[in-house]
């Protein structure tokens, strides 16, 4: 696998496990885009919105836009794959325990 792809699936499973955090799995891009700084995945505004895309696509997450961000709400799927009880090609499974 390319060093790329892997770094893909892992910013796409930090994505999920950030809105499994808050308590009502929804938060908007901007804080996304400061979450995914913390865990060393710094990407433009762009391409993080081209992967909230993506696993809106998969069914993962909602997204709706307001303003200049995208209001991102948790699916049940996505908490799934969040929590390992799921998995989607292209977003990486959590290891055990995690």
């Amino acid at each position: 696998m390319a060093f790329n792809t892997f770094e893909q699936e892992d910013r796409r499973l930090v994505i999920l496990r950030l809105l499994a955090e808050d308590a009502d799995y929804r938060v908007n891009s901007s804080i996304l885009q400061q979450g995914l700084d913390m865990f060393a995945h710094s990407v433009s505004r762009d391409k993080l919105h081209t992967e909230l895309n993506w696993l809106a696509e998969q069914d993962l997450i909602k997204c709706e836009p307001v303003a200049s961000v995208l209001v991102v709400t948790l699916t049940q799927r996505g908490l799934d794959v969040a929590q390992g009880r799921a998995s989607v090609p292209g977003v990486k499974r959590p290891g055990p325990g995690a």
